[in-house]
């Protein structure tokens, strides 16, 4: 950063998603889900760093350079749905052309014919309308350029999915329809899929774990029927998540996230949690999913 400025965007995260399965990943704006995403493409901006290692199979996506990660891992090996799909839309071509240069690029399709209907095959996967196809980025409404890149990524059925804020801009009919044709792109040829999302509803529909990420860490792992209802999160924060919720508790969080450029040498969460003691002065261990100094732990599994 300007004047020799660090930022730890993310640290620590340790994770693994298997074949057939869909990993969640959630938190506040700003904790670092996205940037975790864009290093596994190879896709940080130049002043950015990446240590550790991403296996996908026997490939080391971190350790990849770009020729491997052009022509062997984007769109073949891991698709990925863009957290701002306009943006990453070709604005002076049509829809059509866009989904016809996939299919051709990243199939076995071949012929005018045959790729135009594979491309409205894959539009109608994302519930992208076929009289739709013809325009250009500019005429899509937000939700419209959603389901064009959710079309787009689907296209060459890559083993892992990266789909960041998929359901952003769209209604809730269309939230369930996506998350349904990912959860079927995922069991269909048991394929990974890691979901980032703010749609905590999303998740639960779709995911089988959820990851939970605070001010760059990963604070919880946990099975996704036991997050979301017995016995529920253990980390503070995860449960102060869900009881943001309207359909819970309806009750926000107290107080601000840190800033990436000032973490304290604790527990990051500390200033904002009601259980806050001395020893989360020390960055917690992760221990059986979940780092925290104070987990919750139900009643019938206490001494």
């Amino acid at each position: 950063m300007p004047g020799g400025r660090r930022v730890a965007a993310v640290s620590d995260a340790y994770f693994d998603v298997a074949a057939g399965e869909c990993l969640a990943l959630i938190g506040e704006s700003g904790c670092g889900k996205s940037v975790l995403a864009s290093a596994l493409l190879g896709l940080l901006p130049a002043n950015a760093q990446a240590a550790g290692q991403a296996h996908l199979g026997d490939l080391d996506l971190l350790a990849a350079d770009e020729r491997t990660l052009a022509r062997k891992v984007r769109g073949r090996l891991v698709g990925l749905v863009p957290q701002s799909p306009a943006a990453h839309l070709t604005p002076v071509r049509t829809v059509r052309s866009q989904l016809e240069e996939t299919v051709g690029a990243l199939t076995d399709t071949r012929g005018r014919a045959a790729l135009r209907l594979a491309a409205e095959a894959a539009a109608a996967r994302a519930a992208f309308p076929t009289g739709h196809l013809d325009r250009h980025p500019h005429e899509l409404s937000g939700g419209l350029a959603q389901r064009a890149a959710t079309a787009l990524a689907l296209v060459g059925d890559a083993p892992l999915l990266l789909a960041d804020e998929p359901t952003t801009g769209l209604d809730r009919d269309l939230v369930d329809h996506t998350v349904d044709e990912l959860r079927r792109h995922v069991d269909a040829g048991r394929r990974a899929l890691l979901m980032i999302t703010h749609d905590l509803a999303a998740a639960e529909r779709i995911a089988d774990r959820v990851a939970v990420m605070y001010a760059g860490r990963i604070v919880e792992i946990a099975d996704a029927e036991a997050f979301f209802g017995t016995p529920g999160p253990r980390h503070p924060y995860s449960r102060g998540l869900l009881q943001a919720l309207p359909d819970r508790a309806f009750s926000p969080i107290p107080g601000m996230p840190p800033e990436l450029g000032d973490l304290p040498e604790g527990c990051s969460f500390a200033a904002r949690c009601e259980h806050a003691s001395d020893a989360c002065g020390t960055l917690p261990p992760t221990t059986g999913g979940i780092a925290c100094h104070h987990p919750h732990v139900p009643e019938d599994l206490r001494a």
